[in-house]
């Protein structure tokens, strides 16, 4: 991962946690004052981790196809890329093999 994308990853980390911590804070404080049921809060913070869960893997998925276009555009060989060719070449290594075992 290059130095920005991580700089830009730990900031949203950062925000992620310090928004995380922000929102127990002011559900403890809403139900200290009977506004919600301690239940209510529960829920509220669960749907929190799971919509920042949910942009986590989104961000993940974004940034795969960014990293996929950027090697496509300059030419360097992606693990899929790799696979392929060694799948390839295994396939070919077998016909050789049958082709130099088979009977003259």
């Amino acid at each position: 991962m290059s130095d920005y994308l991580k700089k830009g990853f730990l900031l949203g980390l950062g925000a992620a946690v310090s928004g995380k911590e922000k929102l127990s804070l002011k559900l403890k404080e809403l139900v200290d004052k009977n506004e919600l049921t301690q239940e209510q809060a529960k829920t509220v913070m669960q749907n929190f981790v799971d919509k920042g869960a949910m942009k986590k893997d989104e961000w993940n998925s974004k940034n795969y196809e960014q990293m996929s276009k950027m090697a496509k555009d300059n030419g360097i060989a992606t693990k899929e890329d790799i696979n392929e060719l060694r799948a390839r070449l295994t396939e070919l290594e077998e016909k050789l093999d049958e082709k130099l075992n088979q009977p003259n």
